[in-house]
């Protein structure tokens, strides 16, 4: 079957995908009548729940930029604004039952929906490889998550499938095991330890044309996650070693250098330089942040255009991923549903006191973020960010680097080589069915699916 991205050929679908796409579409149909009559009956309701947004918001803005006394009036700004959105509530008649019930309808076009998107699973059973790699090697960090390679017992699994293991040493440098694992013959290369890790293995496995094998012993792992891998026991993702598919999927680079998750810059990037961050996340966070975002605090010294021409000029976070985050307000929000979109996902934020950042939450409120001058979020295969200093803080798969600057980023579509367990495939068409459109459910309904 040809591949259902291309849109150059169309799949016959079952019966039953074409009823789950007919109730899809009119459980949203229905919602949407909802979300119009609520509005139009309780619109004073709406409108001060939006100013209790706006005050909390402005509120929660001075807690982060400023210091005591004002982060405490920010504090109680914040409560303010909760309390005036549960007032508007309560003067909504039936709100409990109301919202119950749009959550029903809600739960019931995304099922319906995700179950019409999703091709034929048992077709995807056939990309197995035909034979395992015959040296691979799997590079480990005893440290990554807490000890997670010890606590799961990953390198004895692992030479029990017959798998070489490399673990890390204190004054070792990863990159140079894992060119010494590829000059001593392996022909497929695993890490087992954070994202940072895995993208140093993973660029060398990419130079090399050799397959790579992601082990989420990390504390995170957020690629893992956007793989559909199992990150509750990372030791069953070996099985990648002896029975795999082969899955191609995206990686990206800035200025040459491979990320598999993202580049923040700006405030983030800033932070995570600071030492105590490890340690003490929050109350480093408390203490630099009012000197990087207060009301004397000078622009961050980042410039980008937007593919629509628009110069942004001061931006406080840029974010630029290896394909785009899921924005919306769903349970996929801050993941990726697609690994091999060809694209980067852009979001950069450039409000500068409390007031913006108000107005931009209180349209995020209501659908309109995208709207706002200080909201910009695009995709592309290529984005610049340039500097009048010639530097750039940045964090790099959660790597604090100093990189010279303009950073050139850049997709590589499906480039990057990877094995995972035999059922990871239907997992990760199951993600991408989570990308719901209208028009993607009227193709089904019909009986044909691109």
């Amino acid at each position: 079957m040809p591949d259902d991205r291309t849109g150059s050929a169309t799949e016959s679908v079952s019966g039953l995908r074409r009823v789950s796409a007919v109730l899809a579409l009119s459980s949203g149909a229905v919602l949407a009548s909802m979300l119009v009559i609520f509005l139009f009956r309780s619109g004073l309701a709406v409108v001060t729940a939006l100013v209790g947004v706006a005050v909390g918001v402005a509120g929660a803005w001075w807690v982060v930029t400023e210091r005591i006394p004002r982060r405490a009036v920010g504090a109680a700004a914040v409560l303010g604004g909760l309390a005036i959105i549960g007032f508007a509530l309560v003067g909504v008649d039936w709100v409990v039952p109301r919202l119950a019930g749009a959550a029903a309808l809600l739960m019931l076009f995304i099922g319906c929906a995700r179950f019409a998107l999703v091709r034929d699973l048992h077709s995807l059973d056939r990309s197995r490889l035909p034979k395992p790699p015959t040296l691979p090697v799997l590079l480990c960090n005893p440290k990554s998550g807490d000890g997670k390679v010890e606590r799961f017992g990953i390198v004895d699994a692992a030479q029990q499938l017959g798998v070489r293991t490399v673990v890390l040493g204190a004054d070792d440098d990863l990159e140079k095991l894992a060119r010494d694992a590829v000059a001593g013959g392996a022909d497929c290369l695993g890490m087992a330890g954070g994202d940072g890790s895995q993208a140093l293995v993973a660029a060398v496995a990419v130079e090399h044309d050799i397959p790579f094998v992601c082990i989420s012993a990390g504390t995170r792992n957020h690629f893992a996650l956007d793989l559909g891998l199992d990150r509750s026991d990372p030791g069953t993702t070996l099985r990648a070693f002896v029975d795999a598919v082969e899955r191609r999927v995206d990686y990206a680079t800035v200025n040459g250098r491979l990320f598999v998750n993202n580049v923040s810059l700006g405030v983030y990037a800033t932070v995570v330089q600071h030492d105590s961050y490890r340690s003490e996340k929050i109350h480093t966070a408390a203490e630099v942040l009012p000197n990087l975002l207060g009301p004397l605090a000078e622009p961050f010294d980042l410039q980008f255009d937007t593919p629509t021409g628009d110069h942004v000029d001061g931006a406080f976070v840029i974010l630029v991923s290896n394909n785009p985050y899921t924005s919306t307000a769903t349970l996929d929000a801050g993941t990726r549903s697609e690994m091999d979109t060809g694209t980067l996902g852009v979001v950069a934020v450039s409000t500068s006191t409390g007031a913006q950042a108000a107005r931009l939450m209180t349209r995020s409120a209501v659908g309109l973020r995208r709207s706002s001058p200080f909201w910009h979020e695009f995709a592309a295969q290529s984005f610049s960010v340039t500097t009048q200093s010639g530097r750039a803080l940045a964090g790099v798969d959660g790597e604090a680097l100093d990189l010279p600057a303009p950073l050139h980023f850049r997709s590589h579509p499906r480039g990057l080589r990877l094995l995972v367990p035999a059922g990871n495939e239907r997992i990760a068409a199951s993600r991408r069915a989570r990308n719901i459109s209208a028009v993607a459910l009227l193709d089904v309904a019909r009986g044909r699916s691109r």
